[in-house]
């Protein structure tokens, strides 16, 4: 894996937000819109989470399984790429990328026993299958960093070991959202100190005009961190239902 960020696919393949902003054809023909896209990108990184949490795998495998999900829905439908499927089998991928090997067949037993609804359920032929499809959709770029990279030292140099808690607690809200596609890791890492510091009410001013770092995007990537927790308290589990309604059941 590439060590420098900067070097790396995963700066390489940085988007715009209009980019990533783009319903599918496909999904829109099936009335899917832009917030319906969202929510299912959200509430399919809540399933990633659940099933992570009962085959015992780190954070970061979490993380890089919702990102590759995200970055599929940059190139391909939800139509083609049915996301109760494409979850699982990302999370399956991720933990091979990240040495934590998981067995599709316990990812199975815990989708059958957790999800009573026939379209979650699947089979690990289907797992290994949608895994080489999401392979090629991401041109087998499997690198992602993550801002956890360095957030234990931002936390520590900027004075917020107290907060060390919250920060990664934001770090890990952020993937509920498209940022790790949009921006470099770290910079997200310091919008999320930026915003511990704000919730603690610590003026770190002058440590972050030290990092000669771009404030307005630091604080722009804050914003949305905070605009996003305010849209999520708006969610229901009634728009999130209405949302995948609109998906068909996996043929």
């Amino acid at each position: 894996m590439a060590t420098n960020f900067w070097a790396s696919t995963h700066y390489k393949i940085l988007l715009d937000q209009e980019e990533v902003d783009v319903v599918p054809n496909l999904d829109r023909e099936r009335g899917i819109t832009l917030d319906d896209f969202k929510l299912i990108k959200l509430h399919m990184t809540n399933y990633i989470a659940k099933l992570a949490q009962n085959v015992k795998v780190r954070q970061r495998v979490v993380a890089t399984a919702v990102t590759y999900m995200r970055r599929v829905y940059t190139r391909k439908s939800m139509t083609e790429y049915d996301p109760r499927l494409l979850a699982p089998s990302c999370l399956y991928l991720a933990a091979k990328s990240e040495e934590s090997t998981v067995q599709a067949r316990l990812l199975v037993f815990y989708i059958k026993k957790f999800y009573a609804d026939e379209k979650y359920r699947c089979e690990i032929k289907e797992i290994l299958e949608m895994e080489m499809k999401i392979l090629e959709a991401l041109n087998y770029y499997l690198v992602v960093f993550h801002p956890y990279r360095a957030l234990s030292q931002l936390v520590q140099d900027a004075g917020m070991s107290d907060a060390t808690q919250l920060t990664w607690g934001l770090v890990n809200d952020t993937y509920k959202t498209d940022l790790i596609l949009v921006h470099p890791p770290h910079l997200i890492g310091l919008a999320c100190v930026y915003v511990a510091s704000v919730l603690k009410e610590k003026d770190n001013t002058a440590w972050f005009e030290d990092l000669r770092v771009d404030m307005n995007v630091v604080k722009n990537i804050a914003m949305e961190i905070l605009d996003f927790y305010d849209a999520h308290k708006m969610i229901t589990e009634d728009r999130v239902n209405a949302a995948m309604h609109k998906l068909t059941m996996r043929t």
